[in-house]
């Protein structure tokens, strides 16, 4: 189960006003399903939102951290740890949602401009990857620790390269659009890096 993401908001400026909180949160959302993440200002949120700016920046230090708080527990709620008791099914359960979630929509492209300012945001890179990579990255090594403790497969298996090798695939394909991003992608994907965590498994024990 994904936990929740606590506000980025709770600990800057004054005790917060949450209709206000929410009025913004919301207003953000409703420009990036309509324009998207480059065109969303903080000026047009805070008109919609019935709020000054000063507000705005109390609670957020720029565009992309509240972007992330709008954005981000949606996005996790959305993709629930799979529990099958297979790994290739774990992963391959996981990795379509996530193209699900992401492909052809307003989240999947919100994502790939929120990776895109994390590259020149400073405050916004270190809360994407504290609040963001870090609980993902945990959350996914769940599925890796199950399947060693079905002995599945090798309990020396790097857990940080192959979740690297099944999602760093994907987000490749997420942000150069260079190949489908896709149903038989997911299934390639997942086979070629269980196969290679088995072999490499195998191959230890034979040598021993």
């Amino acid at each position: 189960m994904n936990e929740p993401i606590p506000p980025l908001s709770a600990t800057r400026g004054r005790p917060r006003s949450e209709r206000a909180h929410q009025a913004i949160l919301d207003a953000a959302n409703e420009i990036l399903e309509e324009r998207g993440f480059v065109d969303l200002t903080i000026d047009e949120v805070a008109q919609r939102a019935g709020v000054s700016k000063a507000t705005i920046y109390r609670r957020w230090p720029t565009k992309g951290t509240l972007v992330f708080e709008a954005f981000s527990a949606d996005f996790l709620a959305r993709q629930p740890l799979p529990n099958t008791g297979s790994l290739r099914i774990d992963l391959l359960t996981a990795l379509r949602t996530w193209i699900r979630v992401v492909k052809g929509t307003v989240t999947g492209r919100t994502l790939v401009g929120l990776i895109a300012e994390v590259q020149r945001d400073s405050e916004l890179a270190e809360v994407w990857r504290e609040h963001f990579i870090s609980r993902v990255r945990a959350q996914h090594r769940v599925m890796i620790d199950r399947a060693i403790e079905r002995n599945e497969i090798s309990a020396d298996t790097d857990a940080e390269v192959l979740l690297d090798l099944v999602y760093g695939a994907a987000y490749h394909r997420l942000l150069q659009s260079h190949l489908a991003l896709n149903d038989r992608f997911a299934q390639n994907v997942v086979d070629t890096v269980v196969a290679g965590v088995r072999t490499n498994d195998a191959s230890t024990h034979a040598e021993r």
